[in-house]
Order: structure tokens, then sequence, then C-alpha cells
């Protein structure tokens, strides 16, 4: 059979597997054909076996086993590619990273410091943060009469050495052992009552772990460890991650672009979607600067049909030096809102607080007698007379100058005070044809009330050509007090970002979110009990308010913050943290949690490479890495300890490239410890910790 033909008949085998192609099945999407090779899916080596063509072509018999000639049929495709022009795009319009669509590649992007955080060379997690920051080409100068300080922006800078942030981009064939269950070590109970042991891991009937989870570890490989149990499990995910701004810890990779965050974020979503309940949703907050790609990433990996909402969320105001920036001053970030399977999602209406609403400005007098009767009068001439004046002028010459400021909170209180009496009047929206009628009428015949009854029994009353609403339906109980409210909307200014470090007794410059936000995102789609899940937790504000709510919770998070950690947080929160949301929420004291950490291996090594303050240091501890720990099977060890450090070329390089060139030779696939492989004694896993491992991955045996 001629090239021709075998393509074709290749096609139209392949065409039986809808993944590969556009919806009217004219492209095939060899990207990912390739990938799906590389992978040895199950589906596409089926189709190509069940054909005798393609089975006597690229299958070969080994005893009773068929044996697929991987690189042979690959060979064939990328030799007989289709042409890959606009026609054959045209309907997948996506996020590409300069050659393939990041829909379709299994790369992985591993070993991100997260936001905020800092991951010095040198410095111990004990070690406090010599960091400062100091602006740059500051300049004084005035305009219009006032003295206005203008820079540059400002840097960090540090007393001791500079930060140093290691990420690595693995391509498919170098993925391995990656997402293998991991060992989990350093297990831990808070409860009141201290530290404690843990004994055992607690289960629902259904063999659900009930647990609040503290893991310390790489999010990527903690998501992954997480799917056997908590697949389909979780309510709701948060995530505020790194925004790729150039002030977090994406700055260091001079090769670092818009792809390498996108792919960073892909792999973590893709094994979040796994983890959501059918009915679950996920909130990922955002500044501008990715917006927009980070849209389109979400609605690839969720479907475009399952977003639900984009909310902007005001977190600051206009002083200070931002006030010199050039545009509109920048006080909003985004939160995008999606869910796993948005026509299984039940959501709760939720209602802000809000101060008098002025359109309620009329008082329906005579309300106790029958409608004729009822008479619509300014609320602020009730107000008045209600509070013993003849009118306005008299109350002016009573309360002199300020009389309206007083008048004002007059009106406030009484409307509050009587609000099944203060009323507005509406136009009528999409009046059915009856109430048309009623309106005509109500026209002509001014300040005369109209009764309009729907078959349920609720009434609305129509006078002068419009319908009334009373001020009470504003009214609700919220956090136990009643309020003037309205209904929440995708614009959030009511949730207050100032005066919010001191809570959970924990600081996170930048990087921390009030509890109230997180308050309000549970309260639209969780109950008691629900699972929520943060994989970027930084300093613990998601699971701090899951603990005051009564959510059962998991956090994620790779470096120690010391005395702002999240497990402080929560140790606060358990013995009576009375800030926050504590009071709303009704928050005592009490509860509990489980802190353990992903075992590391290679992760280790990386810490002493970035601990190394010279070359020299580099150079003794080599050989330690190469006894020790999992070097990269491509290294040639003798050459590069005999030859390439002893250049002046690798001696000129800055001791930050260095670090980078010792990173590099490290198997990612090997940063932490195996579940499989933690009884090595090389490992040093205690017997309790791997009792435990086996206890969370297969319940108690």
């Amino acid at each position: 059979m001629d090239n021709k033909k075998l393509k074709q008949s290749i096609f139209e085998i392949l065409k039986q597997d809808d993944r590969l192609w556009n919806e009217d099945k004219t492209e095939l999407n060899q990207t990912l054909l390739l990938d799906l090779i590389e992978k040895i899916d199950e589906k596409v080596i089926n189709l190509l076996l069940q054909n005798n063509e393609t089975k006597d072509k690229y299958f070969v018999k080994i005893k009773d086993v068929f044996v697929f000639k991987t690189n042979d049929f690959k060979f064939f495709i990328e030799e007989n590619k289709i042409d890959n022009s606009y026609t054959a795009y045209k309907n997948r319009i996506g996020l590409t990273d300069g050659k393939r669509f990041l829909k379709d590649t299994n790369d992985v992007v591993l070993n991100f410091p997260f936001k905020d955080c800092v991951l010095e060379g040198g410095q111990s997690t004990e070690e406090g943060m010599d960091t400062y920051f100091a602006y740059e080409n500051e300049k004084t100068k005035t305009i219009n009469g006032e003295k206005v300080t203008e820079h540059a922006g400002y840097k960090e800078k540090q007393a001791k050495r500079k930060e140093i942030f290691f990420n690595q981009v693995l391509a498919k064939d170098e993925i391995d052992r990656l997402f293998d269950d991991k060992a989990f070590v350093n297990w831990k109970r808070f409860t009141k009552d201290g530290e404690q042991e843990v004994k055992e891991i607690k289960r629902d009937a259904d063999g659900t772990i009930k647990e609040n989870l503290i893991i310390k570890g790489n999010n990527l490989l903690a998501l992954h460890s997480l799917k056997k149990q908590f697949a389909g499990k979780v309510k709701l995910i948060y995530i505020d991650p790194p925004y790729n701004t150039g002030n977090d810890g994406f700055k260091y990779n001079d090769n670092f672009n818009h792809s390498t965050w996108l792919t960073f974020m892909k792999n973590r979503l893709e094994v979040a979607k796994e983890l959501l309940r059918d009915d679950g949703v996920i909130f990922v907050q955002c500044d501008h600067h990715e917006m927009g790609y980070l849209n389109v990433l979400i609605d690839n990996v969720f479907g475009i049909g399952n977003k639900i909402q984009q909310i902007a969320v005001k977190v600051a105001s206009a002083s200070g030096f931002k006030a010199v920036n050039p545009g509109p001053i920048d006080v909003l970030e985004n939160i995008l809102f999606y869910g796993k399977n948005k026509k299984t999602i039940k959501f709760q209406k939720n209602y802000v607080v809000t101060g008098y609403h002025k359109n309620y400005n009329k008082y329906l007098d005579n309300s106790h007698k029958k409608i004729e009767n009822w008479k619509l009068i300014p609320l602020k001439e009730k107000v008045i007379q209600h509070k013993g004046f003849q009118n306005e002028k008299d109350l002016k010459g009573k309360l002199g100058e300020n009389y309206k400021f007083a008048l004002q909170q007059m009106i406030e209180t009484f409307a509050f005070e009587n609000a099944n009496n203060v009323v507005s009047v509406r136009d009528l929206h999409k009046p059915t044809k009856q109430v048309k009628k009623l309106q005509e009428l109500s026209k002509k015949e001014r300040n005369r009330f109209f009764i309009y009854e729907k078959q349920d029994g609720e009434k609305t009353y129509i006078i002068n050509g419009g319908a009334i609403a009373f001020y009470s339906s504003k009214i609700r109980k919220i956090d136990g007090e009643f309020k003037v409210t309205e209904l929440l909307t995708n614009f959030w200014d009511h949730i207050s970002w100032a005066g919010i470090a001191k809570e959970g007794g924990v600081s996170l410059k930048n990087g921390k979110k009030p509890e109230k936000l997180l308050k309000q995102i549970f309260e639209l789609n969780t109950e008691k009990g629900d699972i929520v899940l943060d994989y970027h937790l930084g300093s613990g504000t998601t699971c701090a308010v899951a603990h005051k709510m009564g959510r059962q919770y998991i956090g994620v998070e790779q470096l120690d913050y010391g005395e702002n950690d999240s497990v402080v947080r929560l140790k606060n929160i358990i013995n009576g943290d009375q800030t926050g949301i504590s009071k709303s929420a009704n928050w005592q004291d009490g509860g509990n949690f489980i802190y353990c950490e992903l075992a590391k291996w290679n992760e280790k090594a990386k810490g002493e490479i970035l601990s190394c303050e010279s070359l020299d240091d580099l150079e003794k501890l080599f050989d330690t890495l190469y006894e020790k720990y999992f070097l990269n099977y491509n290294l040639k060890i003798k050459e590069f300890k005999e030859k390439v450090i002893k250049e002046d070329n690798f001696k000129a390089l800055s001791l930050e490239e260095q670090k980078r060139m010792f990173l590099a030779m490290l198997d990612l696939n090997q940063m932490y410890v195996q579940k499989t492989e933690m009884a090595d004694k090389k490992f040093g896993i205690s017997e309790i910790d791997q009792k435990l491992t086996e206890e969370f991955y297969n319940g108690e045996k």
C-alpha cells in the first residue's frame, strides 16, 4: 500500500476517536495524536490494532503479545503531515507556546515558589528575611503647587544574598514517576490541647477522609497524591496564584514567558478539576496582567459553558504613590468563577449591607385603613412632622446651618424603623397585558392605588403609572443583626482590605486576603461539612475561614512562612482567635487539623544547593549529590566534576548561575519519595510515617 492510501486509511481509523478531530472531522489534531501515542494511549492503540492494515504495519507479535512500533508510526505521521495552515486552525483559536496549543501539550512546570514568597539561597527557614524595598530614581517636583514624589518603581534589595528562584519545564518524555503517590512524613495533629501524635485518620461512612489537612510540599505533586482519596469530593476550590507581574517569584527566570506561566497554571487546574464534585466550583483570583490569558486557559480546561461569572473586587483606594502612575488608578482584581458542571450547581442568593437607599423617599400613610384611603406623602415631610417640627424652615431655624446632616440622619433612622410604610415608586418591568391596563388607568386616575394579584397571592400595587416597592424588602438579618441590604452583584466593593494585617495573628505583605472575602465566597456555594481546597495557601486565610465556618479543608503550601505560617494561624484559631470573621461566624474556639509533609528527597538536595555561599561550597557538595541523591541520567558526572567545574568560563559565572547549573542536574522525577519506595532505609522514613501514609491512601489495614 502506498503512503497516500495508508495515510487515508489511518485517518479513517482515527475518526473513531472524537478527541483527535474538529467538530466536522475535517482536521486531525496531529500534535495531540503524537502526544497520545507517546503516552501509549489505550484507545488509540486499540483502534490501530483492530485494523488489519495498521496491525500488520505497526505491530510485531512476540509470543502472544502485540508490540506497537511507536517510532515507526510517529515517523510516518510526521513525514505525512497535513497542511497546518490557517484552514487547519480556523476553528481552534486558543493559547499556544509558539508551536503547539497549550491545550494539547503534556509539559509540566515544576518547582515554582509561590506568590509573595521568597526562597533565598543560603538561608534556612529559621532565618528572618533581611529584605527591604527602595525606590529607584526617586525625584521630587512641584505640580499645581503640591510636592509630588515620582519614581521609576521600587526594587527589592537585601542586605545579605540575592534571591534565588528556580523553576523548570519538563517535556512529556521527561515525566516518568512524577505523579505517582508520594510518601508523607512528620504527621502531627493540632488541637486546643496542643500538638499530638496522629493515631488514626478519621473517615466517614463511605470511606472519605474527614480530617482537616495542611500539606507542606510541591502543590502539583500534592494534588496528584490527593486524587485517590478526594477525586470528585471537593465542593469548592479557591486559589490566589502567582500573578506573573514581575514582582513575585516568576521574575527570576530570564526565559520565563506567558506560556510557561500558563502551563504552570494548566497543570494544576487540570488535576484540580478532577478533585471537584460534579456540582463543585472553582474561584481563581488574579490581577489584570494575565487575566485575559487565564480566562481563555480556564475556558479550555473547564469549558466555556461552565463559566459562571467574572467578579471584580475592589482591593485598594486611589491614594499614595499609585496616584502618580499613568492612566486610571488600578484598584481592582478579578475572580474567575467556574463550575465543573454548571447545570448541576445550586446557588445561594447573597446580600450585602448597604446604606439608606435614597429612592425610597415616600411614606405610605393610612396603610392600616382600606386601600382607597391610602396616601403617599414625601418621606422628608413625614419625618419633619414626626420629629415635631412644622416644616423644613422651622427645622433649620432650630438646628442651625448644619440641619441638613441632622435631617438626613433622621430620615435614615425613621425609614429603617418604619420600613413597612416607606416605599419607592418604580417603573414596571415587562408588565403583562393585565398590568398594562391597570398602569394606563392609574395614569389617568392620579394618586389612586390599584392592585394586581397573581395566582400565588403576591400583590402588585400600582399608582400614577408605577409600582410601589417596600423598603422592608431591603432589610435582612446579616450576621445576627438586621441591616439594609441589596443583592450581591459581580462588583464587590463592600469588603475592606484595610486593617487585615492582624487577622489570624499572622502577616503576609501584599498576599493576605480578608477573611470576609473568603466568607463571601463560601456562602455562595457551600454548606457546613463541605470540603474546600486551596493549593496556594500562603498565610492560610482560606483554611482559617473554613475552620470558623465549619467546612472541612485541605491546604497545600510549599514554603515555610515561619511565625506567619498557616499552621501558626490555625493554632491561633483553635485557641480562640477573635479577629476577622470570628464575631459574625460566632466563633469561639476548638476543632483540630492534621499537618503532614511530602517526604523530600531531591528536594533536600535542592535546598542544599541553594544554601551554598560560594563555588567552593558547590564543589564540596557535588560528591554528596552524586552519592546520595538522584541526578539526571544525561549528566556526564566525571566530565562535569573534573573539567567543566574547573573551567574559567564556569568560574566566571555568577553564584546564582552556578547554582542554576547544579539545580539542572537533579532528576525532577525524584524530588519527593514515592510511596512504593518509602520502606527503603536510605530515605529514613519512620515506621509510623509509613503506616500513616498507607492508611491515608488505602484506609486502615
